[in-house]
């Protein structure tokens, strides 16, 4: 079975669409999920899975929608892929330093030049956007808080982690005897 990070789009946001982690953790077990566990309260959740990245969004989407009432996107990379990601941050430095202000998007789709654009168009001061493989990654040098920069594009469907997160939930899928996958 493969490690996967599957990340929840807009929950527990402003009091909206709220999920207690501990209660979608339960729930997905009893659903046949396997190994679930969850990293704060924003949608980070980590299990395994015989099933593609793809397939697991869906089904995770699915089972949400069943337990919970509503619909809420799910993102999922493999435990591999997120490896990747951190071990391909742009902006090193400004990681070391500030991890809450360098962040990275991704989607259900690839991200392109034409959304790197969309995103760099309202970037100002100290705030720098580039894109790596399929993600967009930001870097917010006066904070995100009052940033005119997106955190991503406005077409398609998008999630924004930052590093810390990044770090923290790939030292949690770190054990995990993971095989290449989405």
């Amino acid at each position: 079975m493969t490690a996967f990070i599957a990340l929840l789009r807009g929950i527990n946001v402003g009091g909206n669409r709220s999920i207690r982690m501990s209660d979608l953790c339960r729930h997905l077990g009893t659903r046949g999920f396997t190994d679930v566990r969850s990293y704060l309260a924003s949608g980070n959740i980590l299990l395994r899975s015989e099933a593609s990245a793809d397939t697991l969004a869906a089904d995770l989407e699915r089972a949400i929608a069943d337990g919970f009432g509503f619909h809420v996107d799910v993102v999922v990379r493999s435990a591999a892929a997120w490896q990747r990601y951190l071990d391909d941050v742009p902006f090193e430095e400004e990681g070391r330093q500030s991890p809450n202000l360098v962040m990275l998007t991704i989607g259900k789709q690839p991200a392109t030049d034409d959304d790197l654009s969309v995103v760099r168009a309202r970037a100002s001061g100290r705030e720098v956007a580039t894109r790596r493989g399929d993600a967009l990654w930001l870097f917010y040098g006066d904070g995100a808080g009052r940033s005119k920069m997106p955190m991503a594009p406005s077409q398609g469907l998008w999630t924004t982690r930052n590093l810390r997160t990044l770090r923290a939930t790939a030292a949690m899928l770190s054990g995990a005897d993971d095989q290449p996958a989405g």
